[in-house]
């Protein structure tokens, strides 16, 4: 920010500035949250089918204009053009998506008992806040965005600080695609102005971000226990690679880079931690090592295309570089250096530190491209070792055979449990979201339509009939 009252974000591979734009006030806040809550009755009483029809043109939008979304997303967050195209098209296909879950988890359901009708049906929850991440700006707020509208509810959503062109982009698709004004407002600003909007008159809030924010959200909303608070929060992702086969080696490595370095580590479902058979690690650390220093890191908009770009911005850069250098000092072994090969800005090369012996390991989601090595004696060893963690978002297995699978997933304690998959590897088709410190038990993706409306259920007959039969006199 320049000013206090000015928000400016800019390109983390050049530092240039690129969206400049006022900071929302708590009576700014205050208005939008108003004009939501204006605006609530006439859009819960759109017909469904309107409302999907509303969603499916916004999604030919994006469709229509993907090459420049994904040019503003690859310029905002510095990911790569390729990964940004993909952003693009999840954001599409969410709507699809969404209307499939929303008629199988939030529809209309019927059963004749004897004398009436049960019937179930889902109610939008009124004005709903929606706090959106900075490393997926587009798809990860749509993906509460988009369930959220086709429920019925009007939103007020603050993206991250960091990304807010690229919500004021996809803001502009929901308005062309005809959305009524007061439906989706914008508000900008840091952490000030999502507390302020946390402690809104709204119905709810929908969060994906840091667990420390969500932690803070938990406890505000205790007081309203009337009010649904979903949260999608990170994790210290274990990945074992355990009986791998020769022949498999290269592969496995693959999956661990993929796991550990891709989006340069700022994904929650990241691997942060990789538990391997002490005395048989080393194949794996070769070939880690051997594939990771040939990833490109480059900017955007390079040839040939980087597989990973700068993290965030340099604050981000200084953060992790300092925690790889107290890991060091506590005795972790550097295996791949946590390099930075452009001064002042916050590319970082892929990093990978055996921390086996190391003093006071810390259970903390290290957002970037850091992979922590541990050496363990035994796979139950490796089992409590990849559970040794309050969080619980993704945990995978490398290797094994299908009993070993069934061992590990009945143990871990996650929401997304991976085989010879990569750990951020996870399908539109089914739930998003873990436990403990990553989530409190709604999860997103295709579950998102439960906490984006809630059931009314109700016997129902067509005329009066009863009598009382007991009891009289």
């Amino acid at each position: 920010m320049s000013r206090s009252d000015t928000l400016t974000s800019t390109n983390p591979c050049t530092g240039a500035p690129l969206w400049q734009g006022p900071v929302a006030s708590p009576a700014d806040v205050a208005a939008a949250v108003a004009a939501a809550r204006a605006a609530a009755p006439g859009w819960a009483a759109t017909p469904l089918a309107d409302r999907q029809a509303l969603a499916r043109r916004f999604a030919a939008a994006v469709t229509a204009q993907a090459e420049d979304f994904a040019a503003l997303i690859a310029r905002e967050t510095g990911k790569p053009l390729w990964e940004a195209r993909t952003e693009v098209a999840s954001t599409a296909a969410k709507v699809e998506i969404s209307i499939t879950a929303q008629a199988q988890r939030a529809g209309e359901s019927e059963a004749e008992l004897p004398g009436a009708r049960s019937v179930t049906r889902h109610k939008p929850h009124g004005v709903l806040a929606v706090l959106g991440p900075y490393n997926f700006p587009a798809h990860l707020p749509n993906g509460h965005i988009v369930p959220a509208l086709i429920a019925g509810n009007t939103l007020v959503f603050k993206p991250s600080e960091h990304t807010p062109a690229v919500a004021e982009f996809m803001a502009r698709l929901w308005a062309e695609a005809g959305l009524p004004a007061g439906v989706l407002t914008l508000v900008h600003g840091a952490a000030a102005t999502g507390q302020a909007l946390a402690a809104a008159d709204t119905d709810g809030l929908l969060f994906t971000g840091s667990a420390g924010a969500g932690a803070a959200l938990a406890r505000q909303f205790a007081e309203t226990p009337g009010r649904i608070l979903a949260l999608e929060m990170g994790g210290n992702n274990p990945l074992i690679a355990w009986d791998v086969e020769a022949n498999d080696i290269e592969a496995a490595a693959a999956l661990i880079v993929q796991s550990a370095y891709l989006s340069a580590g700022q994904r929650c479902t990241n691997a942060r931690r990789l538990i391997v058979a002490d005395g048989a690690h080393a194949p794996f650390v070769e070939a880690v090592l051997a594939l990771s220093q040939r990833l490109i890191l480059d900017h955007p908009f390079a040839d040939p295309q980087p597989f990973l770009g700068p993290v965030i911005h340099n604050g981000a850069a200084d953060s992790l570089e300092a925690a790889a250098a107290a890991m060091a000092a506590r005795g972790a072994t550097v295996l791949a250096p946590l390099a930075r090969p452009v001064p002042g800005r916050p590319f970082l090369t892929p990093a990978l530190l055996d921390v086996t012996h190391m003093t006071g390991r810390d259970d903390t989601e290290l957002f970037g491209p850091l992979l922590r090595l541990v050496r363990v004696p035994d796979f139950d060893a490796a089992l409590a070792e990849a559970n040794a963690t309050r969080f619980g978002l993704a945990a995978g297995l490398i290797g094994g055979d299908r009993a070993l699978y069934d061992r590990f997933w009945a143990a871990s304690r996650a929401g997304v449990v991976n085989w010879n998959r990569p750990t951020n590897g996870a399908a539109s088709s089914a739930p998003f979201g873990g436990v403990g410190a990553s989530g409190n038990h709604r999860p997103s993706a295709y579950y998102a339509a439960d906490y984006a409306a809630w059931p009314v259920a109700s016997l129902e007959a067509d005329t009066p009939s009863a009598t009382i039969t007991t009891g009289l006199r």
